[in-house]
């Protein structure tokens, strides 16, 4: 059922329970569902069983008329087929035929802007994702939060909501010192194995690429900085560290451009220090007299705000712990007029939610509880050729998003890009996730984004062969469409913009990609199980290719919004779904 006729039929019932209400201080909240027996027709309500007990009266007689109230009005004709009172007072209504087969003319009427919503207009949303540290290439990890964090920004965009995609560099502390040691070492000639080589230092040929270009004092930029030229002097370790942080910060600017992400503003860990701005989230808990001093260290009294115990948060050789600086960034999030900040990180995590959370508790700035919020993720396991895949020699020690990209295309970046993307969305963030490459390289039903993408292309090669004018379409005959497959494709289609409003409010876009993946599954079936391109009957054949143009329509919506492409042919159909 479509968004504005779920309002129309809340109208009906809200205009029923007028009369019944008056006089009272009731407030009625109709809830329509969907039946999980869809023997008990389209809609279902129990709103005579909640009210019952306070009007004192019987449950089902009030259903009973409910529904004859209901039935009565003019809104319900053409809407509503029947409506009929089940148990002990449920309300099971069938929706008309004319109104399902309606949702073909709105999506051929609305395009790409079928699924969109207003729900989040005047809402500013921060979402902040990858966030590697700039010490190497970027892991399957990080491609899994660019994976959901690019289409959660999506979902919140198509919702109506301004967002801003923000990349936190963590460009500060020990992992810094550590890349420009390392780099330092490999300019000096040593290598891993040498009995020079630092015990912590980075492994990766990668190391061996920077001491390389800043020896040959190669100039490299990343997207928002400065440029670093390499000075050649191995001994000016901060030369080496400038260079080495810009080099993979342009290498990652790299990976997530062929991974097809792109980020609205950079924020560098460093400028917090630079700032003051950590200094003054600190003096502002101070103020806020949640700290207090003991053995040295200043401590701050998270237990006042649910945490399990209080934390340290300057430690007594003066430096601070890692969630102080996550405090002031998350200060500054919210008053650069960010109301919803959303982060995108590794289940590793989970333990600075609470300290955070209550930091910005204790600052009292009017920052709401609850803030930010956090989509957590769990670890991604390679497979490939049946084996784990857990080394890239280029990382030194572990797969890179660009190793995968490139495997899971097979030497074609958008194949393996669409791969990679829909694959590492297609479970919740907090389910491990097992990439098996030849599932990805796979032409068959096991290959999700295929058999997704392949409908979409079945589509595209109907309407080529039947040749005529696309647009002809929008005048056809739905009333034909009367089949179970018709039916079952027309409800999906209407369940689209229902999907995104709940995958949003869920922060879950996982759940586009199941649509999607039932999506295709139905048109598959249709395809087989009926005729499109009728010899003798036009009204019918048009019905028909109105319904596939539609269905083509909100694959192509789906997959823009996770970042997946929808070609137009494809090599060959899947096995289980050959022509």
């Amino acid at each position: 059922m479509l968004a504005q006729q779920k309002q129309e039929l809340n109208a009906l019932f809200q205009a029923a329970l007028a009369p019944i209400v008056a006089g009272t201080d009731l407030t009625p909240n109709v809830v329509l569902e969907r039946p999980r027996d869809p023997s008990h027709g389209d809609v279902a309500c129990n709103i005579a069983m909640q009210l019952a007990k306070p009007l004192k009266t019987n449950p089902r007689e009030l259903a009973t008329r409910l529904v004859a109230a209901l039935m009565e009005q003019a809104g319900a004709q053409g809407l509503v087929e029947s409506a009929e009172v089940a148990g002990p007072g449920f309300i099971n209504l069938r929706v008309a035929a004319g109104a399902k087969q309606s949702v073909v003319r709105t999506v051929l009427e609305q395009g790409a802007a079928f699924g969109r919503g207003t729900s989040g207009n005047g809402h500013h949303a921060i979402i902040e994702f990858v966030s590697a540290n700039p010490t190497g290439p970027l892991h399957v990890g990080h491609g899994r939060q660019a994976a959901l964090g690019d289409a959660l920004s999506s979902l919140f965009e198509s919702q109506g909501h301004d967002v801003t995609r923000e990349f936190y560099y963590n460009d500060a502390g020990v992992q810094i010192a550590t890349l420009a040691t390392s780099v330092q070492a490999r300019a000096r000639g040593f290598k891993p194995g040498d009995a020079e080589w630092p015990e912590s230092a980075y492994n990766g040929d990668y190391i061996a690429e920077i001491a390389a270009d800043f020896l040959a004092k190669k100039t490299v930029s990343a997207s928002d900085g400065a440029p670093a030229t390499g000075s050649g002097d191995v001994e000016d370790i901060e030369s080496i560290r400038r260079f080495a942080v810009t080099y993979l910060r342009n290498e990652q600017d790299q990976d997530l451009q062929a991974f097809g992400v792109k980020f609205d503003n950079y924020y560098l860990e460093s400028s917090l220090y630079a700032d003051g701005k950590v200094e003054a989230a600190v003096q502002a808990l101070v103020d806020a007299g949640v700290t207090y001093e003991l053995d040295g260290a200043l401590w701050l009294k998270t237990t006042d705000y649910g945490d399990d115990k209080d934390r340290v948060m300057r430690k007594s050789d003066g430096g601070y712990t890692y969630f102080v600086p996550d405090v002031a960034y998350h200060i500054q999030k919210f008053r650069r007029g960010f109301d919803q900040a959303i982060n995108i990180q590794g289940s590793d995590h989970h333990g600075t939610i609470a300290r955070v959370r209550a930091g910005l508790q204790a600052v009292n700035i009017g920052i709401p509880q609850g803030y930010p919020d956090y989509v957590l993720h769990k670890m991604v396991t390679v497979m490939k050729n049946g084996e784990e895949v857990k080394i890239s020699k280029r990382a030194g020690s572990y797969v890179t998003v660009r190793d995968l990209i490139e495997w899971s295309g097979n030497g074609d970046i958008t194949r393996g890009r669409d791969a990679v993307r829909f694959f590492l969305i297609s479970r919740k963030a907090d389910t491990e996730f097992v990439f098996d490459v030849d599932v990805a390289l796979a032409t068959g039903e096991e290959n999700p984004v295929y058999y997704v993408q392949y409908a979409h292309a079945r589509i595209c090669s109907a309407l080529a062969n039947w040749g005529g004018d696309e647009a002809q379409l929008a005048n056809a005959d739905l009333s034909l469409l009367t089949t179970a497959h018709e039916a079952g494709l027309l409800a999906k289609l209407a369940s689209y913009p229902e999907v995104l409003q709940r995958a949003k409010s869920e922060l879950g876009p996982h759940q586009v990609a199941f649509y999607l993946r039932e999506l295709a599954g139905e048109l598959h079936s249709y395809y087989f199980a009926h005729k499109w391109l009728l010899d003798d009957d036009e009204a019918l054949k048009k019905a028909r290719l109105a319904l596939a143009l539609a269905t083509r329509q909100v694959l192509r919506n789906g997959l823009a919004l996770i970042g997946v492409s929808a070609p137009t042919k494809m090599e060959r159909a899947p096995t289980e779904v050959q022509e």
